[in-house]
């Protein structure tokens, strides 16, 4: 009956934030696969120890497992000196607008990939705190607690990846060559 009970409050309290660990997932994997993976075993973990769950803030714990689990991939990755080959087609999933006209989605899918083209290019630190931030809705504190990183840092990392990001973007649409900013 307790597990029963344990597997109900699991479903309800860590579950609906699935998606959150997906999308987190890929866009520090940068592979559906490995994103895949990662959450798999980030779910395992997270029902393992669930019990452990103190705060109220299930979605900020369940992505701190997530991180853990890219960083132990990664950290395994290099002990085995694999190196995955970049998967054809790669990009990331595109968002679906609610019955815009062909044009109009012509036009978000257009700058859906920009968008996901200049993300890819950033720091991997800055990346990550703009995908909390800016697509998973998490407070700094929350951002700080997933990367184990001072607020502050959080803040400067958010600052210069939008900096970046925007700069990026303006120099896309003006035509400019693509280069670092």
């Amino acid at each position: 009956m307790a597990r029963d009970d344990r597997r109900e409050r699991f479903e309800a309290q860590v579950l609906q934030h699935l998606d959150a660990a997906y999308r987190y997932a890929r866009w520090l994997a940068r592979s559906l696969h490995d994103a895949e993976d990662v959450v798999q075993e980030a779910m395992v973990r997270a029902y393992r120890s669930f019990e452990q769950l103190r705060a109220e803030d299930a979605k900020a714990w369940l992505l701190s497992i997530v991180r853990n689990c890219h960083l132990s991939a990664i950290s395994q990755r290099q002990r085995q000196r694999l190196q995955p080959l970049p998967e054809a087609g790669s990009g990331a999933p595109e968002l679906v607008a609610a019955d815009p006209g062909p044009e109009a989605q012509a036009l978000e899918r257009d700058e859906q990939r920009t968008l996901q083209r200049l993300l890819a290019v950033l720091p991997d630190e800055h990346r990550e705190v703009l995908v909390l931030r800016e697509v998973e809705d998490m407070n700094y504190r929350e951002i700080a607690a997933i990367t184990k990183v001072p607020i502050g840092t959080v803040m400067s990392r958010l600052a210069r990846a939008r900096a970046s990001l925007r700069a990026r973007w303006l120099e896309e649409q003006s035509g400019a060559p693509h280069g670092l900013c």
